[in-house]
């Protein structure tokens, strides 16, 4: 039960990481050009898609990534 917990908390933290790079990825091209609303979109949607199989991939019993051993 602790194993799901501590895959939930590292998946948690895996999508605030991601969701903060692309955000600084979006603002960074925003400040040079204008990105088409249709394409920002269309990055949020996959990055949405990308959390979703993370999420399942977890519900279903597999690790989304394998988190780094000290032992």
């Amino acid at each position: 039960m602790i194993d799901l917990a501590i895959s939930i908390l590292w998946l948690a933290l895996g999508i605030i990481v991601l969701l903060g790079v692309i955000w600084l990825l979006l603002y960074g091209i925003r400040l040079f050009t204008q990105i088409p609303p249709r394409i920002e979109q269309l990055v949020w949607v996959v990055v949405l898609i990308l959390i979703l199989i993370g999420v399942l991939s977890l519900l279903a019993g597999h690790e989304p990534f394998r988190v780094p051993s000290l032992r």
